[in-house]
């Protein structure tokens, strides 16, 4: 081992033991990256004009077209949390199934679904679910661990279904630790993974462990009715053909929203930046129609000018000014112009209503905290990231992942491993700033290994790390709104099967992984 090798490694170990101090995770990889870039300087094994390059690369952070998508997304996760929308869905679910046993903890898991897709924030939905469902449950007879690990449990689907923010940096990671790869491989034409192959490549792994916490409530309920009963029906309760009414009105715009965000990404009419500029734009809607009966005629017209744009897209071209437009061209594009302006109002007011409600402010601040710590702790990373491979640490950790016993079988069980453990005391955040541009680069120099499956293995595994005790943010967060009857020893043993039945879906996506590859290959043809 080399002196520069040394240092590297002493580098990584000094972040670790800073976070697990409890130090600020951006100025942590900032602060400690700078010092041992000052002894590499000393020692002579870095240059410290390499440091020359953070300002180009900070700037092409900020200006990343990919990453503009997080503010995008979190937003709309935001106004949904605030508009009221969870709630109805929550008790209109829990009418349907509850009369069945564990019906209520089915319902929440696929509430659960729908919020993860909506919301893509694990915090949001964990205080959400745990605010409404919590005390229902507990005041329906199921057990305090029950309850508490299927909130925690459902609440970090967040960070795995699409939109979720972990894949969109995991996306923007993955992407530039695929360039670097075959670059090295002497490829000068490298194939990109984009933002949309990983949420193509985690819908069915996604689906996959959501039937398996469903396989597992089910059993419970069978073998421990007493952990889940049924709930009696409320007197004055609606049943029936006003039940279903009542849960259509719950679930179209939501689900609506949701398709027409990933529809757009999924079906390539839409990068995930523009799709999240739809999804911030109908949260706005959803939510002024929530929160005032009068605009729910802005959600139709938006909806109709939306459509006809679409329909003039595909037929007409809508370029401006160009050579060969004819009469079809222009009227084409003047009525789109036409609905373009009707859309901005239906914005614009729905906008105005939100805001005179008092939610729009709280909703941007929120965004607002929420972006600024992702990208804070982004910019520390890229200094971390720059350091540590002006160390020569990449080259040193291809090589110690290349001498493992078992290959690249060897080495990605190795890095999981690694990444699992970590998820005791770090975040998902912190170990994709930090973790996976080192490993990522030398594992995917490796033969055989598809870097749409690595990813999708990374964040099944990162979102584990939400629920680890004893430091999981989920366990925080509801054991921050869980009411006085439930402990923390309820919620971190509930937890545990759950953490479980996640291994178990690693190692059957370790097993079968087309799981994460047919879709991408479906849909973009890779």
């Amino acid at each position: 081992m080399t002196l520069a090798d040394l240092v590297a490694l002493l580098m990584v170990a000094s972040v670790c033991g800073a976070l697990m101090l409890g130090y600020p995770v951006a100025l942590t990889l900032a602060g400690v990256s700078l010092a041992f870039a000052g002894a590499g300087e000393a020692l002579g094994v870095l240059d410290i004009a390499l440091l020359g390059a953070l300002p180009q690369r900070v700037f092409g952070i900020m200006t990343n077209p990919v990453l503009l998508a997080i503010p995008l997304f979190v937003f709309m996760g935001v106004m949904f949390e605030r508009s009221g929308i969870a709630e109805d869905l929550l008790e209109s679910m829990g009418r349907l199934f509850g009369s069945f046993a564990g019906g209520l903890a089915i319902a929440v898991t696929i509430v659960g679904v729908l919020l993860a897709a909506a919301k893509g924030i694990v915090g949001a939905t964990t205080v959400t679910m745990g605010l409404i469902v919590l005390p229902t449950m507990l005041r329906h007879g199921y057990d305090p661990r029950l309850a508490a690990g299927t909130v925690a449990a459902t609440a970090t689907l967040a960070q795995i279904f699409p939109p979720a923010t972990v894949l969109v940096l995991l996306g923007d990671q993955m992407s530039n630790a695929y360039q670097s790869a075959q670059l090295a491989q002497g490829i000068f034409a490298p194939r990109a993974v984009t933002v949309s192959d990983l949420f193509a490549g985690a819908v069915v792994p996604a689906f996959a462990l959501v039937a398996l916490y469903l396989i597992f409530l089910i059993a419970v309920a069978r073998l421990f009715p007493l952990t889940s009963p049924p709930i009696p029906p409320e007197p004055g309760a609606p049943r029936g053909a006003a039940l279903a009414r009542r849960l259509l009105t719950a679930l179209v715009a939501p689900v609506a929203l949701i398709l027409a965000v990933l529809g757009s990404i999924l079906g390539g009419l839409a990068t995930p930046t523009e799709a999240a500029a739809i999804g911030a734009a109908g949260a706005i809607l959803l939510t002024a129609r929530k929160l005032d009966a009068r605009c729910a005629r802005l959600v139709i017209v938006t909806v109709m000018a939306a459509t006809i744009l679409l329909v003039l897209r595909a037929f007409v071209d809508l370029r401006v000014g160009h050579a060969r437009a004819t009469g079809i061209d222009i009227a084409g594009t003047g009525l789109a112009i036409i609905m373009l302006a009707a859309i901005a109002f239906c914005l614009a007011f729905a906008a105005r209503s939100v805001h005179r409600a008092g939610v729009l402010a709280a909703a941007v601040h929120a965004t607002a905290g929420v972006t600024s710590m992702i990208f804070l702790i982004l910019i520390g990373a890229t200094l971390f990231s720059l350091v540590f491979r002006g160390l020569g640490g990449d080259d040193m950790v291809h090589a110690a992942l290349s001498r493992l016993p078992g290959g690249t079988g060897g080495a990605v069980v190795a890095v999981m491993l690694a990444m699992f453990l970590l998820g005791f005391v770090m975040d998902a955040f912190e170990i994709i700033f930090v973790v996976v541009p080192i490993v990522a680069p030398a594992l995917l120099k490796m033969p055989g290994i598809d870097p749409i499956w690595l990813a999708v293995m990374m964040a099944l595994n990162l979102q584990t790390s939400y629920m680890h005790p004893p430091l999981g943010p989920t366990l925080f967060f509801l054991r921050a709104v869980a009411p006085p009857q439930i402990t923390t020893a309820h919620i971190y043993v509930g937890v545990i099967p759950f953490i479980a039945i996640q291994l178990i879906a690693l190692v059957v996506l370790w097993y079968l992984p087309g799981l994460a590859t047919w879709l991408p290959r479906l849909i973009y043809g890779q």
